[in-house]
This record gives structure tokens, C-alpha cells and sequence, in this order.
């Protein structure tokens, strides 16, 4: 059943098993047979890949691991971080309508429960000389899964303590990702920004962090337009891209 969208979901890719949903999702573009909104959902992803260069790993047909084709060619290069706000905001609204009134987005795009990690982000950007061109959103979400190799990883149904639907669950996804995308495309920055340091892990919250493998304290003040983390460390106010700060849990 497709999800009640205008666009988000609407044509849709079902693979049982891929090494990444990305992957797919660019063949898709590249062959010219992608439209704004293109879905492709597997039950089992092989390779999956995540910040940093780490991979993903999930138990098969027991959680979302879907990637969506976007063509946000509204949005300055400057302000490509505003796109994962958005679809960090619609996977928390889905996680917050589930009933994890508690869970936070750890920036720049992972989700978390308590201090465990719920689910990723990774947003693959291909860009012309001023805007995005297109971006494909690749989403692993725990849902039913309840072992994990990681102490520091919980599910949904974990959290909860009973297992979801997971083909409903992921309909309801598309439908709030559509809503925030919407949002962006609609020029609601300031409101998608308000919402995301609100729900920001840490947020204005005092807090061991490794810098060039020193241990610091910092206190998270909030997030520039380029996506740089705003940590203030011993006075100092500084500014850290995705690989210059690490969380220390």
C-alpha cells in the first residue's frame, strides 16, 4: 500500500536484499528513471553506509532501510544542511507519534533514545554551481530488532516492548518526511532550525567531547547555517564540521 502523499513514496522500489538503498537510488538517477519522491526499500541491506565511513548493519525484515530520491534545487549550497534538518525532524515526528516522547536528534542526523542510538541518517548531495541538483536521503531505523552487537543501540520496539507493523510504520515515515520537506521547500527554516536544536541530544548541556584526540568539556549553543556545531570550550565559542568533534558517551 503506498502512503497517503503527494510525491514522497509514490513511486516506490521494493528490493528483498541490496548492498545499500543509496547505491540504488543513484543507479535509479542515473538512468533517468527517478522522480522527486522515488523510494527504494529493502528488507535486507548488506553494505550500508553511515557517517564517517562506518557501516550499517541490520537484522533482515526487522527494521526500515529505505532511501528517497529529492530534488531540493530550491536550496543554496551554503544551506544544504537545512535538508537534513528536515528529514531529521520528520524521523523524529515519527519516533515521537510512536510513543518515544524522549527521542532526541545527535547531531549531525543519527537518531537516539537515552543515550542509545536508534536510528541514521546519511544525505548524498549532488550539486550544480549554485544549488542542490539532487539529493538521495538514506534512512536506517530499528524497529523490531532486538539483539544488537552494540550495548550503546536500543529499537523501537526494545523501547517499547512490543513489536510494529513495520510496513504501516513505514508508510507513516514517507508521510512526515513529505511534511517537512514540504516545510523547507515552503521556506520554513527558522521554524525546522527552532525544532531541531529543541530536539538537539545535549543541547545546551555540559559535556566530555574529543577534539584532535584531546578530551574537552563543551557546551553545545546550537548549529550554524552551514551544518557546524557550536561548542563553547573553556570561553571559547568554536565551529566543527561533521569529522572535527566526536561525542564522548
Amino acid at each position: 500500500m503506498l502512503p497517503n502523499t503527494l510525491f514522497m513514496g509514490q513511486q516506490l522500489y521494493f528490493l528483498p536484499a541490496c548492498p545499500s538503498t543509496n547505491s540504488e537510488a543513484q543507479q535509479l538517477l542515473l538512468k533517468n528513471e527517478a522522480t522527486e519522491g522515488c523510494t527504494v526499500i529493502t528488507a535486507h541491506q548488506t553494505a550500508g553506509r553511515g557517517q564517517r565511513g562506518n557501516t550499517w548493519e541490520a537484522e533482515p525484515n526487522k527494521n526500515i532501510t529505505l532511501s528517497v530520491i529529492l530534488m531540493p534545487k530550491f536550496l543554496a549550497i551554503k544551506h544544504q544542511f537545512y535538508l537534513n534538518i528536515a528529514v531529521s525532524l520528520g524521523v523524529l515526528d515519527l519516533l515521537r507519534e510512536l510513543g518515544l516522547a524522549k527521542a532526541q536528534v545527535k547531531w549531525p542526523n543519527d537518531l537516539y533514545f537515552e543515550d542509545k542510538k536508534l536510528g541514521g541518517i546519511l544525505i548524498e548531495n549532488t550539486i550544480n554551481s549554485l544549488t542542490l541538483q539532487h539529493s538521495i536521503a538514506g534512512i536506517g531505523l530499528n524497529i523490531n530488532q532486538l539483539q544488537f552487537g552494540y550495548t550503546t543501540a536500543t529499537s523501537v520496539a526494545k523501547v517499547l516492548g512490543s513489536e510494529l507493523n513495520l510496513e504501516q510504520v513505514t508508510q507513516r515515515l514517507l508521510e512526515l518526511l513529505e511534511k517537512r520537506y514540504l516545510e523547507l521547500r515552503n521556506g520554513k527554516t527558522a521554524k525546522l532550525k527552532y525544532e531541531y536544536l529543541q530536539a538537539l541530544y545535549r543541547y545546551q548541556e555540559k559535556h566530555m567531547f574529543e577534539v584532535q584526540n584531546q578530551l574537552v568539556i563543551g557546551h553545545i549553543l546550537g548549529v550554524d547555517d552551514e551544518g557546524r556545531l557550536a561548542v563553547d570550550i573553556a570561553g571559547e565559542l568554536r565551529y566543527f564540521g561533521f569529522k572535527e568533534i566526536a561525542f564522548v558517551i
